[in-house]
C-alpha cells in the first residue's frame, strides 16, 4: 500500500478520534464542581484574576525556555535522531524525520512516552506521601514533565520548538491538554485555528501570545483539592507508609500524563499528516 494512502487512512482515524474524544456531556457531578470553581475563580476579581494568568504565562515560557536549553533536551534529539537512523540512515536532521513513514514516528513516539509516563506515576507516588515539600513541588513537577512530553513529540515529528511560532504553539497544546475536558474542544479549535493562519515556513508568531486563558485557573483548584484529599489520606498508613495517598497521587498524575500525550500525540500527527497533503 503507498504512503500516501497510509497517511489519508490515519488522517481519517484521527478525525473520528476527534469526534470521538471531544463529544462530551459534563454529568451532575462535574457540572456541579466546575459551577463551584467557577464561583471560586470569581472571587479573585478581574485584577487579580489577570495579574495570575499573567504569571502563568511567564512560568509556562520560562520553563519551556530552561527545559529546551538543558543537556537533557540535546541528549533526548541525538537519541530521537539515532533512533530514526535505524530506519532511514541517511536522517541527519531534524526536518528529515518530517519525511519518515508515520507509522515510524508512531513507534518512536510510544518508545519515549513510554519514560514520560513512569516519570509521572513516580512523581506522582512521591507526592501521595504527603509531606509540605512535595506537595509545592507537585504542580511544577508536573508541569514540566508534561511539557517534556510535548517538547519530545513535537521533536520526533520535525517540528522545531526553538521556532517561537512552535514554541507558542506547543505551551497553547498543553495548556489545553490539561484543561478540564469541558472546555477542550473549544480550545483544540481555536489551535487550529491560529495554526492554520501561519505557514509552514514562518518563523515568528503573529496571533495572540497569551498561553493561560481563565478556565485553566480550575487546574489551580483540582491541585488544591488534590493537595488536600493526600493529606487526609496521609494518616492511613500501611506498614509505615501513606499507601492510599501514594496510590491516589500516582493514579492522577499518571491520568494527566496519558491525556496530555494522547493530545499531543494526534495534534502533531495530524499537522504533519496535513502539511503532507498540501505539498
Amino acid at each position: 500500500m503507498k504512503q500516501e494512502v497510509r497517511d489519508q487512512q490515519r488522517l481519517q482515524t484521527i478525525l473520528e478520534w476527534e469526534d470521538t474524544y471531544f463529544t462530551h456531556e459534563a454529568t451532575d457531578v462535574e457540572y456541579s464542581y466546575l459551577k463551584w470553581s467557577d464561583k471560586l475563580v470569581e472571587q479573585l476579581g478581574n485584577t487579580r484574576k489577570q495579574k495570575v494568568l499573567m504569571q502563568l504565562d511567564h512560568v509556562f515560557i520560562h520553563m519551556h525556555a530552561y527545559l529546551q536549553n538543558t543537556r537533557s533536551h540535546e541528549e533526548t534529539k541525538k537519541r530521537i535522531l539515532q533512533y530514526a537512523r535505524v530506519f532511514e540512515p541517511t536522517i541527519n536532521e531534524l526536518e528529515d524525520l518530517r519525511y519518515l513513514p508515520i507509522e515510524q514516528l508512531d513507534y518512536m513516539t510510544e518508545q519515549l512516552m513510554a519514560k514520560q509516563r513512569l516519570l509521572s506515576l513516580g512523581q506522582g507516588g512521591l507526592t501521595g506521601m504527603g509531606g509540605m515539600f512535595l506537595l509545592a513541588a507537585d504542580l511544577p513537577a508536573a508541569i514540566a514533565i508534561n511539557l517534556r512530553s510535548v517538547q519530545q513529540i513535537a521533536t520526533i515529528y520535525g517540528f522545531d520548538l526553538k521556532r517561537p511560532i512552535e514554541m507558542v504553539v506547543a505551551l497553547k497544546l498543553l495548556h489545553l491538554a490539561t484543561l478540564p475536558k469541558a472546555f477542550q474542544a473549544h480550545e483544540w479549535d481555536k489551535l487550529w485555528n491560529d495554526v492554520n493562519e501561519h505557514q509552514v515556513d514562518d518563523v515568528f508568531y503573529a496571533g495572540k501570545e497569551d498561553i493561560i486563558e481563565p478556565e485553566w485557573l480550575q487546574h489551580l483548584i483540582r491541585q488544591l483539592a488534590k493537595s488536600f484529599v493526600i493529606t487526609m489520606l496521609r494518616k492511613r498508613m500501611i506498614q509505615g507508609l501513606p499507601l492510599v495517598g501514594m496510590a491516589f497521587g500516582a493514579g492522577m498524575n499518571y491520568r494527566l500524563s496519558q491525556q496530555v500525550i494522547e493530545l499531543a500525540h494526534k495534534f502533531y500527527q495530524k499537522r504533519l499528516l496535513i502539511d503532507r497533503n498540501d505539498r
